[in-house]
């Protein structure tokens, strides 16, 4: 039952944020009086000599005390005596884990919105250098219609963004203080969590003692924001995959940021792209456990809680090692700008510039669909691209065409035509304002 039940293994790195939040809760014992003020000295002391030896590595760390908090606890009553007993007045473990908890995932958000602007920052310089790069679009994975490379990285950049505006959000419901709830219904002495919540740069306090300790939806939002994110580096990992293939040959990844075959010398597998899509397997999982955990409790804490951390604390480890990877894949990143030229010959990319042609004539859309759809089986059954299909040809589906029909079906000109809203005639228009937002 000892080792079934002992959480230091993982809870040791709370260890910082644990004596920070013991700290706060001692300076307000002796400025209230619960404590002497001598008392209080005294523990903070041994408080931060502890926080030194964990910094130094030499924290003697005993799995037996079974808890972050209690090896901190006895190494403190080691270090002062008796007198760091007194540390757990007004306090109990319950409220003691929520505290760290949220401020040990408050840094930790901080820290992953930061990975998130370095890739699209990186994100934003590749779309700059191919702004005008010209690519198919897709739709069901087919040919749709002409964008530029500069236009597609631009969709993750906004992807990104508001990963990072749902981690604000997130950070939000985080700071809110627990510490000076008890065990779940507060206590009889007059502790001061406003001050406590001052000095740990908290926006709020709990407003109810048994909300304070049970409460994990602030993990759970933490895990979603999270596996929400990851699921957006899989979708840019899983086209990276596809472009760096020989089918696709649009780019070509970083050496470093591929491996070997044991067998083909001549294989680059795009491993980091690979593992991150890999991963996201296991941060869904992280919020689903978590969801599961919580959707049976009673109030108001549970030692079930305990099982709160390490799919939060595995979650914000593999979303920034892959934040990180994705962001050097972006930056070394090459582009095979004829490929992606080349590929726009094959599916009649052009129809719905075709379409619109004819609906800029006065003909309804739908009879204009018809019409071009008639073209593209002409085109197909010659072997031939729209482009290449002689005048008569157009004539005869619709009186409509004229000479400037061509002119229609050039793709560079079809791209800096689609200047609506977030068009990719639009690029260069994103990019300074991506531009302006970075320099706020």
């Amino acid at each position: 039952m000892e080792a079934f039940g002992e959480s230091l293994h993982f809870d040791r790195r709370l260890g910082a944020v644990d004596i920070r939040a013991s700290i706060a809760h001692a300076r307000m014992l002796g400025s209230r009086g619960i404590i002497a003020k001598k008392d209080s000295n005294a523990i903070i002391r041994g408080l931060k000599s502890i926080k030194k030896e964990m910094d130094d590595g030499t924290f003697p760390f005993d799995p037996r005390l079974e808890d972050i908090h209690m090896n901190i606890e006895a190494r403190l009553i080691d270090l002062i005596g008796p007198t760091g007993g007194k540390l757990h007045t007004g306090r109990s473990r319950n409220d003691q884990v929520a505290v760290d908890l949220r401020l040990w995932l408050r840094d930790e958000i901080r820290r992953a919105a930061e990975e998130i602007k370095g890739l699209i920052n990186q994100t934003v310089e590749q779309a700059r250098k191919h702004a005008a790069t010209v690519m198919p679009g897709y739709t069901h994975l087919q040919h749709a219609q002409p964008v530029t490379f500069g236009h597609h990285l631009l969709a993750y950049v906004s992807m990104f963004e508001r990963d990072i505006e749902r981690f604000k959000g997130c950070a939000k419901r985080v700071n809110i203080m627990p510490l000076g709830a008890g065990a779940l219904a507060g206590g009889t002495l007059p502790l001061d969590p406003e001050s406590v919540a001052e000095e740990l740069d908290f926006d709020d306090v709990f407003t109810n003692s048994m909300d304070a300790v049970s409460d994990r939806d602030f993990a759970a939002e933490f895990l979603f924001c999270a596996a929400l994110c990851q699921i957006h580096l899989s979708r840019m990992a899983e086209e990276l995959i596809l472009w760096s293939s020989t089918e696709f040959d649009f780019v070509e990844l970083p050496e470093e940021y591929t491996t070997g075959s044991s067998i083909m010398p001549q294989k680059r597998n795009p491993d980091s792209a690979e593992l991150t899509r890999g991963k996201t397997g296991r941060m869904i999982g992280n919020l689903t456990a978590v969801l599961t955990l919580l959707k049976g409790l009673p109030l108001a804490y549970n030692r079930d809680l305990q099982e709160d951390k390490e799919p939060v604390f595995d979650a914000s480890d593999t979303l920034r090692a892959s934040l990180r990877v994705i962001t050097g894949v972006m930056k070394g990143l090459k582009v095979n700008k004829a490929s992606m030229r080349d590929a726009l010959k094959d599916g009649f990319i052009e129809a719905t510039d075709l379409a619109e042609y004819l609906v800029r004539k006065g003909m309804p859309f739908r009879e204009a669909h018809e019409v071009v759809g008639e073209l593209v089986l002409a085109a197909s059954s010659k072997g031939v691209a729209l482009g290449e299909l002689d005048f008569e040809t157009y004539r005869s589906a619709s009186k409509l065409f004229e000479k400037d029909v061509f002119d229609s079906l050039d793709i560079d000109k079809s791209i800096s035509r689609r200047k609506t809203r977030g068009g990719p005639g639009t690029v260069n228009k994103q990019l300074r304002k991506y531009v302006r937002r970075k320099k706020k």
